[in-house]
């Protein structure tokens, strides 16, 4: 049986090693000490208990991450609202309402003032349709506006799913998020939130999976180099060991942009990247707060409410990195007191900065993209900075491994 080489074990090499499990066998190699990438938890021992790196939002329209969490056996992990519900709160008006799309396709929710953001008409809501035919060249903001209903929804919206400002963010990446989710209707726009961690969600069940398929996983293992021989890779160098490939053996190159460019001559890949910054507080969301809570007028832009800690993200964060992270502790707690509800001091925190969380989603870098195939017949990339027709998503990641180990041929 044919083996094949997965380098890098986040989203992406792991989506990947397990669509190919069972056909061929899998090594599975990743430098870190633990598999996830950027999608990961871990214990943080100043809070006590275990977080995620960053906190992720899918929706239910994500069928490729869901079915992925299905598949490995971590759909259990997951939770969000029945029907499809954002809650919002304007720190700056103190205001609240609730974002609720119907679950047909025809979008009668934009007529009914109790579904759509308050002061807003129906016709607001046909930036979403132009969207649909946004061109590749095409930013953002001139689709939005800078009116009523871009602050108070799309701006929070686009610029946590694409992680960069609307002003030069690509309008056809917004298009495609809209595309398969407000415009399927309701049903695909359920949140749907790693209550219990993403590791316990989307990376130890696929380990699990894979382990109990057999594959040789190694951690600490990075990648030196890749020995070419004419159209195809000949040896994988991890420094202390080489690993010559076989005839029939494949590589799925699963790593960051900048790794891939350093390892393959040649590659264009995407070269600028945006931030994220992410806040945990150890204290339990009160009962009557949301799962998630869009957050208008503030530094502090999606609270999540777990049953162990208050959560916050803010997507585009370049702002924030210089700020000193007892200063942006304290300006977020304010902020998630007036949100939640409480009066607490603050408690135990953890600010977590991710300086190159996605590749800038820009027209100019999503041109860079390189698909899943390569010059080399025996090695794919796989990546959510790959040309996936998404921004760089859990969806996204999960479908270019998808996509990899769809053009890697297994003998029969």
């Amino acid at each position: 049986m044919a083996r094949i080489h997965v380098i890098g074990a986040g989203l992406a090499g792991l989506s990947a090693a397990v669509e190919l499990a069972g056909k061929a066998e899998i090594s599975l190699y990743e430098a870190a000490p633990q598999a996830g990438g950027r999608c990961r938890s871990y214990f943080d021992a100043s809070l006590n208990m275990t977080i995620d790196n960053g906190n992720h939002l899918l929706l239910s329209g994500n069928h490729a991450a869901l079915a992925y969490a299905r598949k490995i056996g971590g759909e259990a992990k997951l939770a969000g609202p029945e029907e499809a519900s954002f809650d919002f709160c304007d720190l700056e008006r103190r205001t609240r309402w609730t974002l609720r799309p119907n679950a047909g396709k025809f979008p009668w929710w934009i007529l009914a003032p109790d579904r759509r953001v308050p002061n807003t008409a129906g016709l607001d809501y046909l930036a979403l349709v132009k969207l649909l035919f946004a061109g590749p060249d095409q930013t953002l903001r001139p689709f939005l506006g800078n009116g009523e209903i871009a602050r108070n929804l799309w701006n929070p919206l686009f610029v946590s799913a694409l992680n960069t400002d609307p002003a030069e963010a690509s309008a056809a990446l917004a298009g495609a998020i809209v595309r398969e989710t407000f415009a399927e209707g309701g049903v695909a726009c359920r949140p749907v939130v790693a209550v219990e961690g993403l590791s316990a969600a989307f990376v130890d069940p696929a380990l699990d999976f894979l382990r109990g398929a057999g594959a040789d996983i190694r951690f600490g293992a990075k990648l030196r180099a890749i020995e070419f021989d004419g159209d195809r890779a000949a040896a994988l160098d991890f420094g202390e060991e080489r690993i010559a490939l076989a005839t029939g053996d494949k590589v799925v190159l699963a790593v960051t942009a900048p790794v891939a460019t350093a390892l393959l001559p040649g590659l264009t890949a995407p070269t600028e990247f945006r931030a994220i910054v992410n806040a945990h507080f150890a204290c339990p969301a009160p009962k009557s707060l949301p799962l998630l809570t869009g957050v208008i007028g503030g530094a502090t832009e999606w609270l999540f409410g777990f049953a162990d800690r208050l959560s916050v993200t803010i997507s585009a964060a370049e702002r924030f990195l210089a700020t000193p992270r007892e200063e942006l502790a304290a300006t977020i707690w304010a902020e998630v007191q007036a949100v939640a509800g409480i009066s607490e001091p603050m408690p135990a925190w953890q600010i977590i900065k991710e300086k190159r969380a996605t590749f800038a989603a820009t027209p100019a870098q999503d041109a860079l993209r390189p698909g899943a195939e390569t010059e080399w017949r025996n090695l794919v990339l796989a990546g959510d900075w790959t040309r996936t027709g998404l921004p760089a998503t859990i969806e996204g990641a999960v479908r270019s491994g998808l996509r990899a180990a769809a053009f890697v041929e297994v003998p029969a």
